[in-house]
């Protein structure tokens, strides 16, 4: 569904849409708003409240594993095996 609406914006406010318009090679300015808006989306609301968070637990509590953990003691192993955060600033210089 599409709705014409018609808002007051800064100055400052349209020179980002045009950034986020031209970075993304998007069509116009509606598509950079539904391009920030689904980034927000994305960012701000609690995973919980979505449909594919809820369908995952579901699934978990239906016995049904997701990923390549079939077990709490599968992640904890592969956790533990995981280097340390010190070990990887090492490996980096």
């Amino acid at each position: 569904m599409i709705y014409m609406v018609q808002v007051d914006i800064s100055d400052d406010t349209n020179q980002i849409l045009g950034i986020v318009k031209t970075k993304f090679n998007l069509k116009d300015e509606s598509a950079a708003i539904d391009f920030i808006v689904a980034q927000c989306e994305i960012d701000m609301l609690e995973p919980e409240l979505k449909p594919e968070f809820i369908e995952e637990m579901q699934n978990i509590i239906a016995g049904k594993h997701i990923g390549p953990f079939k077990t709490v003691d599968d992640l904890k192993a592969y956790i533990e095996s995981l280097p340390d955060e010190e070990e990887d600033e090492l490996c980096m210089k």
